[in-house]
């Protein structure tokens, strides 16, 4: 399961509504090769349910992860930090054995 702060939460409200993306769009999280760490996380708003995916909601959010990238995001905390030093959208993944100095890649 993926979870997601309050101000994660708000944010992503926010975004929903300023994209204007359809009634029952959903977060989708992923994970993919690349980055600096060797994997990077991948967050996109979709409104299509695959057969393979895992879907929860925390928070209020209904999040999906295909069922390659959940084995990566178990136990993972999406935060959102703004402000004048804010870098946007952080996952805390306790999966993570090394990180990036931008918090966008891992590896495990």
């Amino acid at each position: 399961m993926v979870r997601v702060t309050e101000e994660a939460r708000d944010k992503l409200q926010q975004l929903l509504k300023e994209t204007g993306k359809p009634e029952g769009s959903f977060v989708r999280v992923s994970v993919a090769a690349g980055g600096c760490s060797g994997l990077s996380y991948k967050l996109d708003f979709d409104q299509k349910e695959l057969e393979d995916d895992k879907s929860f909601e925390d928070n209020g959010v209904r999040i999906v992860v295909d069922k390659k990238s959940f084995f990566y995001l178990v136990g993972t905390t999406l935060e959102y930090s703004g402000g004048l030093n804010g870098k946007g959208f952080v996952f805390n993944n306790p999966n993570a054995s090394r990180t990036c100095g931008c918090g966008e890649s891992f590896a495990v």
